[in-house]
């Protein structure tokens, strides 16, 4: 009722400063009747984000929102005549005041002390990083200030001495500046603007409370001890409640809470009465939009819509006024009917910090391409005959050596193997990792040929024509009660396009759980049907059967298609369904392999969801199956990029990444584990009538970590499941889990990652410092799959015994739990597990011994050569030139960021990618010196060399030797022994070379 509430109060001439709703949904609602009536009541709206943080909680994992409200804060006190609309959660505790939020102004050509505005920043709340990308961050590289302040672009701040010379913007992902300068630019507090006594007493206070941080701070708690520079805004500034918020607090308030304010603080308040004139919300169906105005003829109409063309296909009338608009409000009052066409669109949320997973950190295993797996130990600067060279240092058995040139870094890559798998180290010079190798390539060729000539057979069977140009699929489409996201429209059209063509469709459909891989199979589904043909939504468990069964029902029985189930649950029933497939009296049949023996009238579509979890046998039985029908196969898991470019020149593939408007990002906790904690995260849950998981990755101690709970908690229903349970056993034990039976789910890390569990919102993981990074997000995102806020507890036990580097990574989980981060945490890792899974698990023996990496680049090599497509072998020219070239750790000093410049160095095919990294790196860190200069030289050759197939660069004072193919040498002399004179005549010779290699083309 909100809405025709606020409406009937504006017209009849409600001000207020505050406006409390029940929660953000209720606040956005109101936002948009406010915005529309800003004309006739002078009043500026603005939205509070809901912040559901309690008393003590670790503000880092409310960033997004902690950072909006701080924001939305500034922009209260600042504008003339405001109406803050705010969820009641946001006002239960003291927000900073005005002075609290000041910002500074940075002007260019003026001399700034850069001690001095180090430390504001530092009082300001800014967090110096190496690279900033995301906001609230701040790098310092000599004359160069990085910034990136909130809800703002980010900036590069150059001085000469003291003076600041220069203001640009830059990209953080590309980390290129633009050209525009600026005069002066507005620096916002991060979090407070505190002076150094402020900041000293407030370090000092968080210090010594008791509040269960991982890592104390201010950016942690400092938000809990504002005391005066703090206000509670309810008793502040004139406020007014929705009537559905009253409700909300006196629901807050039936249970513990921990902020300073009684229900009675809210009770007092004014209420926003239902309007007296009967006006309602309504909810409108575009699709009987002409019905509605039809009955409400005698009404003034007003229809809004965001553009002209919302209103091209209607049938407009006198009473009806059209208006361009992009509020989204409908209302019905006695006199008038105001309807919206406009839908929700997405928010463009800010860009976070990518976690860079594949990074490569000292201990970490490494694959090289021809030695195998050591271990890294990082960047090692030596002096080889009198010139000075970085390497990248690697141990491997017997604690042997190799010293990789940096130039060479493309030549490794992390090691990733399937869960659990502690790598063996290879032994230097003993080619057994080149035999090796030499194995897995036969096997790898098998499988591409497998692949390639499935495609091919499928390429050549006449497909069912599916009529997808029919109206009704664009209504059916359009029923779905929520918006479609861009790339589910994509992928919808793409798999129409094959099921039109008159060829057998065969794409894979991959995207995680609730990103909407279903309601794309969906539409297949009823232009499936539209045609005459029956469909078949092949499942690997009960459960899945289970949850497609009603899903199919709720969207198809409306349009009258018949739908049936088969899973080892309905053997009373399996004979007559099986008959009626036969006799074209079921359209669509959802089973587990209890399909696979079913004979159908007309099969024109067969989906597959998570192929990769059914045996060889049961897809032979499939493939027959499907043999002129359409295939669709859905997997959960990213197919890695570089695979997918390789198998789409012989299959389809789409992909979700997007995830669904409503879906909300999880919260994400670091916490110390005690019993206490526990306790209260269990609790926290089962209020809201919630389920949890549990992860304890060893089954020895599950039995004892369940007596624990059950201490703690004796009510509590709890479910055990691990590899050891059968495989029937640990489905019942889901399907029970699924229908509520249980509270909680402790299980070792194997809980399924392909089932949609909304009612499962908190997920608890044990020692969470033993897992990896791409582990925990994988994890993380079993919960929120609905539209309820899902709860991430990563636990450890001693806190103390903690390294600075994993106290450090799991501080970057809890800030970067915002949805899609799987693409920037961990995607690297995630991804090669999903190709794990497409080539199926016979081949974890050999992914084991060369690393998931190494093994795919040899599978997309494979598919790639046998599908005719051009391979060129890539040659490596052996450098043996006695010239010093380095990136300077004067210029870059982060060992990370030149490892990173080294890497992408390594991999530029093309000179013209190493001058736009050498105007990168001038960009970020200042003019280069020389041994910057001549790495950059040493690349160049290295490029120029290997497009020439050259052997070896080699040189001897000022005698230069050049080994072609065939072994042809060249001898050339440069005018002296001088690094800059062996560099240049090396260039100069290779790139005559080149223009004459051209010429006589």
């Amino acid at each position: 009722m909100i809405q025709s509430s606020l409406y009937y109060a504006f017209k009849n001439g409600f001000k207020t400063s505050i406006l409390i709703t029940k929660d953000f949904k209720e606040a956005q609602q109101a936002y948009q009747v406010a915005k529309f009536c800003k004309e006739k009541t002078f009043l500026s709206p603005i939205v509070l984000p809901d912040l559901r943080a309690r008393m003590g909680d670790d503000m880092r994992s409310f960033v997004s929102e902690f950072s909006e409200l701080l924001a939305k804060l500034r922009e209260f006190y600042s504008t003339p005549n405001p109406l803050l609309i705010s969820p009641i959660s946001t006002l239960l505790y003291p927000l900073p005041i005005s002075r609290m939020l000041e910002s500074f102004t940075l002007k260019k050509n003026t001399s700034i002390d850069i001690t001095e505005l180090k430390n504001r920043l530092l009082y300001y709340g800014y967090e110096n990083v190496d690279i900033v990308g995301v906001e609230g961050e701040v790098s310092f590289r000599g004359d160069i200030i990085d910034i990136f302040p909130p809800f703002s672009l980010p900036y590069r701040i150059s001085f000469f001495d003291t003076e600041c010379e220069s203001i640009r913007s830059f990209d953080p992902d590309t980390q290129i500046s633009d050209k525009i300068e600026y005069d002066c630019i507005d620096i916002p507090p991060a979090l407070f603007s505190l002076d150094e006594s402020k900041y000293n007493l407030l370090t000092e206070k968080i210090s010594q409370c008791d509040f269960d941080a991982f890592s104390k701070d201010i950016s942690s708690l400092g938000f809990w001890f504002l005391q005066e520079d703090g206000t509670y805004f309810i008793k502040t500034y004139e406020c007014v409640l929705s009537m559905e918020a009253l409700k909300e607090a006196e629901e807050i308030f039936s249970f513990e809470n921990s902020s300073s304010l009684t229900l009675g603080d809210f009770t007092s308040l004014k209420v926003l009465d239902k309007p007296r004139d009967g006006s309602i919300d309504i909810d409108v169906d575009i699709r009987v939009l002409d019905s509605i105005i039809e009955l409400n003829a005698k009404k003034s109409i007003t229809l809004l819509g965001k553009n002209q063309a919302l209103f091209k296909n209607l049938t407009l009338n006198e009473s009806l006024k059209c208006e361009i608009s992009d509020c989204i409000i409908n209302i019905s009052t006695p006199s008038e009917l105001i309807i919206s066409l406009n839908t929700h669109t997405r928010t463009q949320k800010q860009k976070k910090s990518k976690i860079g997973i594949d990074e490569l950190n000292s201990g970490e295993y490494v694959v090289h391409d021809d030695y195998g797996i050591g271990m890294f130990k990082g960047i090692t600067q030596n002096t080889i005959l009198g010139s000075v060279r970085d390497f990248i240092e690697i141990i491997y058995q017997g604690q042997d050596k190799l010293l990789l040139p940096v130039e060479n870094l493309h030549m490794i890559q992390r090691y990733i193997a399937p869960f659990g798998n502690v790598p063996i180290m290879d032994k230097l010079g003993k080619g057994s990792f080149a035999k090796l190798k030499e194995k897995v390539k036969i096997k790898l060729f098998e499988i591409a040929d497998a692949i390639i000539q499935l495609a091919a057979e499928r390429d050549l069977i006449e497909g069912k024509r599916i009529d997808t140009s029919l109206v009704e699929l664009e209504s059916f489409k359009n029923s779905c009660h929520f918006t479609l996201t861009s790339d589910q429209e994509r992928s919808i059209k793409e798999i129409f396009a094959d099921m039109s063509s008159g060829k057998a469709m065969d794409r894979l459909l991959s995207g995680d759980v609730g990103f909407g891989k279903t309601e794309v199979a969906l539409n297949a589904i009823f232009a499936v049907y539209k045609s005459g043909y029956q469909s078949a939504l092949i499942v690997p468990t009960t459960l899945l059967c289970n949850q497609h069964f009603n899903t199919l029902k709720n969207r198809l029985e409306p349009f009258g298609i018949r739908i049936a189930k088969l899973d080892r649950f309905v053997k009373s029933h399996k004979t007559q369904i099986i008959k009626k497939l036969l006799d074209g009296e079921i359209d669509v049949v959802v089973g587990t392999h209890s399909l696979l023996n079913a004979r159908f009238k007309n099969l024109g579509l067969i989906v597959v969801d998570e192929e990769h979890k059914f045996g060889v046998k049961q897809k032979e039985i499939i493939k027959d199956l499907s043999k002129d029908s359409h295939l669709l196969s859905m997997s959960a898991t990213p197919i890695p990029r570089t695979l997918n470019m390789a198998l789409s020149q012989i299959k389809g593939m789409s992909s979700l990444l997007i995830p669904p408007i409503q879906r909300q990002p999880n919260k994400t906790f670091v916490k110390e584990n005690t019993s206490v904690l526990l306790k209260e995260i269990i609790h926290r849950e089962l209020r809201r009538n919630g389920q949890i998981f549990y992860i304890h990755n060893n089954i020895a101690t599950i039995n004892k970590v369940k007596e624990q709970i059950q201490a703690l908690v004796p009510n509590l229903k709890i479910a055990i499941l691990h590899s050891q349970i059968h495989s029937e056993e640990s489905e019942d034990i889901m399907i029970d889990f699924a229908e509520e039976k249980y509270h909680m789910l402790l299980c070792t890390s194997i809980i399924e990652s392909g089932i949609h569990l909304p009612n499962a919102n908190t997920i608890i993981i044990n020692e969470a410092d033993k897992f990896g990074l791409a582990d925990l997000h994988q994890l993380r995102g079993r919960v929120g799959r609905g539209n309820k806020e899902g709860y991430c507890y990563f636990l450890v036990n001693e806190k103390k015994t903690l390294s600075q580097e994993a106290q450090k990574r799991l501080l970057a989980l809890e800030k970067n739990s915002y949805l899609g981060s799987g693409a920037s945490i961990a995607y690297h890792d995630l991804e090669i597990r999903g190709g794990g899974n497409l080539i199926g698990q016979a081949q974890s023996g050999h992914i084991k011994n060369i690393g998931y990496g190494l093994y795919l680049r040899m599978l997309e090599d494979a598919i790639t050569h046998l599908s005719g497509s051009n391979l060129q072998n890539p040659t490596s020219v052996e450098l043996k030139i006695s010239v010093s070239g380095y990136l300077n750790p004067e210029l870059i000093a982060s060992d990370r960021l030149r490892l990173e410049l080294y890497r992408r160095l390594s991999l530029c095919k093309e000179v013209s990618e190493v001058y736009e990294i050498e105007g990168e790196i001038e960009d970020r860190f200042g003019k280069l010196d020389v041994m910057s200069l001549q790495f950059l030289q040493i690349i160049m050759i290295k490029i120029l060399a290997n497009s020439l197939q050259v052997k070896a660069i080699s040189n001897y004072t000022q005698n230069i030797t050049i080994i072609y193919d065939e072994d042809i040498k060249e001898s050339i002399l440069a005018p002296s022994k001088d690094d800059d004179d062996i560099l240049n005549t090396i260039l100069e010779t290779l790139r005559k070379k080149i223009s004459k290699q051209s010429l006589s083309y």
